[in-house]
């Protein structure tokens, strides 16, 4: 079995596809890992022409960070991919801890918390990160975005405009790519970071290194997740890779890894109950430095920084890409209001204002994990508690708040519905799309958003949901909306990335909603009907 075999893509002089021969590429991506997947994803269903470059010849292997958090599984459930990534993932084992020749004793390493109607994606999800990777590259080009493989961003410069960037081809020369802006995925050791002279600071963790593999194992049982510690302090693990038949292996030592074949396969045996034979087949190898840190800025002008190229965790706890997918997710729905519904360049600044925050918090967290050599991750790692309630884009009118109910620049819960012939949805699937969501609860009063509810089309710019009241869209049968969302009429204006960024009363309804969507669309927010 290969591990991935994703490569190529289209030739380097081609235009992205979806787009037509010489149109103007609007965002240029560096790097093709998690990050700059994602956010091509989200570009591509907003008819935004993006072009992912990624300097190495196909996607990356090894199985790496392998833990999908909740929150990131609703983000992928909207971008299209969940269904798929559902079906290559699985639960993770109990930690079998190694001693005198076998398993001691076992600890549930990763909590199981049973799904709620508000919270329907309940459990990290094990997703070897290259079969993330072949998972997202097949939606993008599902929604006809692609990737120029092989293809290194070399070197750029940024005007009032756009930005200009010099990309080295397969076979020797270069490309200049115009582009309106510019996002480096690019990873820890970002080269557009580290052009632009954005320093980089954090936390110091001990200094060591570590070899990661993906190794065929014969005869140790896939029911756990294997953990050896050894007298000298080194440890090493060994993970069942869910639907294949690998396991990760981690070793921790003193001594500088040596990633050739034989060399993993000596290293293993000597740190575990394995023999060298019984380690049939290595895959892939690597050597890992922990390290943590923080862009000093995630911006410079057209210029953003996202994912790993901003942020740098310990794995511990599994952040550190979830948090990376989330930036893409925030970051997409904002060019896409700039380049496609007119909003000002200002509202891009909302990224890095919103972002930085979240992942000093999530340093913090996965610091503290490696620190503490703590085994067990519970829900608090769920990222389904992250919000903005203090972003400029965040709206809260309403005087009084139902117990539990969300707040401005909460998440938005879920809640199974039916509609008003009995048929069985859910408030994801009215959130699910590039659009804003106008959630209206009960006996609102929605006169004068006619306007509103025929904003630009291609597409579509805001859905509105009514639930309860006259005419209803949805039912809440079961009282889950009620759980979730309070039973006082309100609106609720739902993000493209679910998050609350207005809650009112309903009570002048058409002047707050209008005025909470002014920052996304500059001077063309329409005007409410009188």
């Amino acid at each position: 079995m290969e591990l991935n075999n994703v490569k190529g893509g289209q030739t380097p002089d081609a235009a992205p596809a979806g787009t037509t021969p010489g149109a103007p590429i609007e965002v240029l991506i560096a790097g093709a890992g998690p990050t700059g997947l994602a956010l091509a994803i989200d570009l591509a269903r907003r008819g935004v022409h993006a072009l992912v470059v990624e300097r190495q010849d196909r996607l990356s292997q090894g199985a790496r960070g392998t833990g999908l958090q909740p929150r990131t599984q609703e983000v992928f459930d909207d971008l299209g991919v969940l269904t798929a990534v559902q079906a290559a993932g699985g639960r993770y084992p109990h930690v079998g801890l190694w001693e005198n020749g076998r398993i001691a004793r076992e600890i549930e390493m990763v909590e199981h918390v049973e799904p709620t109607p508000a919270t329907p994606y309940s459990n990290t999800l094990m997703v070897p990160q290259w079969r993330n990777l072949e998972l997202l590259y097949a939606r993008l080009t599902e929604l006809g975005g692609s990737v120029l493989f092989g293809t290194e961003l070399t070197g750029f410069e940024q005007d009032a405009d756009g930005v200009t960037a010099r990309c080295g081809l397969p076979g020797g020369g270069i490309r200049t790519v115009r582009a309106r802006y510019l996002v480096a995925t690019d990873g820890g050791r970002s080269t557009v970071r580290k052009a632009l002279g954005i320093g980089m600071s954090g936390p110091a963790l001990a200094e060591g290194a570590s070899l990661l593999a993906d190794v065929a194992i014969e005869g140790l049982d896939r029911n756990h997740w294997h953990r050896w510690t050894g007298p000298d302090g080194s440890l090493a693990a060994a993970l069942p890779l869910v639907h294949t038949d690998l396991f990760q292996t981690m070793v921790m030592t003193s001594q500088e890894p040596d990633t050739a074949p034989d060399a993993v396969r000596a290293r293993i045996a000597a740190h575990t109950d394995l023999t060298v034979e019984q380690i049939r087949e290595v895959r892939w190898a690597s050597v890992f430095r922990p390290k943590a840190g923080m862009a000093d800025r995630f911006r410079t002008g057209r210029i953003f920084l996202a994912g790993d190229a901003a942020h740098i965790h310990s794995p511990a706890g599994g952040q550190g890409l979830n948090t990376s997918v989330q930036d893409a997710y925030n970051l997409g729905w904002k060019l896409g209001q700039v380049l496609r519904h007119g909003a000002p360049d200002s509202l891009l600044d909302s990224y890095e204002s919103e972002r930085r925050p979240i992942a000093e918090s999530i340093l913090a967290t996965s610091t503290r994990l490696h620190r503490s050599g703590e085994l067990r991750r519970g829900r608090d790692l769920h990222q389904l508690g992250i919000g903005y309630p203090d972003s400029p884009l965040t709206r809260e009118l309403r005087p009084d708040i139902p117990k539990g109910a969300p707040h401005a620049g909460d998440r938005a819960p879920d809640a199974p519905l039916t509609t008003p012939d009995g048929t069985p949805t859910r408030l994801f699937d009215a959130f699910r799309g590039p659009h804003f969501t106008l959630l209206a609860l009960g006996a609102v009063d929605l006169a004068g958003l006619s306007a509103l509810t025929s904003l630009p089309a291609g597409p579509p710019l805001l859905r509105t949901v009514r639930a309860g009241g006259p005419a209803p869209d949805l039912l809440d049968t079961g009282g889950h909306l009620a759980d979730a969302y309070g039973t006082a009429p309100a609106v609720y204006l739902i993000r493209p990335d679910g998050y609350v960024a207005l809650a009112a009363p309903a009570e002048d309804a058409a002047r707050q909603v209008t005025a909470a969507l002014a920052p996304y669309l500059g001077t063309a927010v329409p005007q409410p009907v009188s």
